[in-house]
């Protein structure tokens, strides 16, 4: 894992923040589009910086609350890639969530279990009971 240049993490930041806080108002749409701004500063090589994981999660979330799991998916499967992704339960989660709506139930067992590997009952804790039951269909 690298860090960023401050050169590239502090404004990465700063438009995480600002979709922060218009997520928080379920402002999701603005919210995106700063997120959208964040990832285009990022470097190509995606797989390689830890802003990766922070900046894909976010877009993968809002576009999960958003009812676009086509995108939501993707943006989350990348996030997987990122380094911490693979081991971070709500990554693993939101990606089993998409998966699962999407009508891709092995994927979404894989996922959902792996979510609660990491993250244990507490990860399904405000979630629909359908994904938890998913676990465990797949154990």
């Amino acid at each position: 894992m690298t860090a960023l240049p401050a050169i590239l993490h502090e404004p990465i930041q700063a438009l995480l923040d600002e979709g922060d806080k218009l997520f928080d108002k379920g402002k999701f749409d603005a919210a995106l589009l700063k997120y959208e701004e964040a990832r285009a500063l990022l470097p190509s090589d995606l797989s390689r910086w830890e802003a990766s994981t922070w900046v894909l999660t976010a877009i993968g979330d809002a576009c999960f609350l958003m009812g676009d799991m086509e995108r939501a998916q993707q943006a989350l499967a990348t996030a997987v890639e990122c380094p911490e992704g693979a081991d971070n339960a709500f990554v693993q989660l939101r990606l089993g969530q998409a998966e699962y709506e999407l009508g891709r139930l092995e994927q979404a067992g894989v996922a959902l279990n792996l979510a609660y590997a990491h993250g244990g009952e507490e990860v399904f804790e405000d979630e629909d009971a359908k994904y938890r039951a998913c676990v465990k269909a797949a154990a």
